[in-house]
């Protein structure tokens, strides 16, 4: 059985060498290239089309030490939600069945609904706030998002969090 640990966050941020990180989630289009180079190094490497570091760098027009600066640092959002909690919020239409569509869409993923809040809706929509485990799952979360965004019935969806 997991045991639960309490941890005060002030006494953590006042040992020596402590430095808190911060993450951010960034659309690609404004990311340098490096960066966004650095990235498709480390997926065509983690698919094996090339054997060596050097052969990605090479493919993609990168330099080494560009790659080595960077690929500690950087990593599609499907990795860093693996094993998580996610919680979504959708903006649905009051219409028959489009909250079952989403939800028999995550769980073909294999994803296990956690909790699901659905306002009452106003004007024609409906705040739905989905909390979705993902570490079963069959897909990565961005393909599991692009899904559910072409659903018809689904105005919005965003990634409120993880844990």
């Amino acid at each position: 059985m997991a045991r639960s640990r309490v941890v005060d966050l002030n006494t953590i941020s006042e040992k020596p060498g402590y430095e808190k990180t911060s993450f951010y989630l960034v659309k690609e289009d404004i990311l340098p290239e490096a960066i966004k180079k650095t990235i498709k190094v480390k997926e065509i490497l983690k698919r094996g089309e090339v054997k060596t570091i050097n052969e990605a760098v090479v493919r993609l027009g990168l330099s080494r030490s560009a790659y080595y600066k960077y690929k500690d640092y950087v990593f599609p959002f499907y990795e860093a939600s693996k094993d998580k909690i996610i919680t979504l919020s959708l903006l649905l239409e009051h219409k028959s069945g489009v909250l079952s569509r989403v939800l028999n869409l995550i769980a073909l993923d294999s994803g296990s609904i956690m909790t699901i809040n659905q306002g009452i809706p106003l004007q024609g929509v409906a705040n739905t706030t989905i909390s979705i485990e993902t570490k079963n799952m069959k897909v990565d979360l961005e393909a599991l998002l692009d899904k559910l965004r072409m659903i018809d019935g689904v105005k919005r969806l965003e990634v409120l969090g993880q844990v």
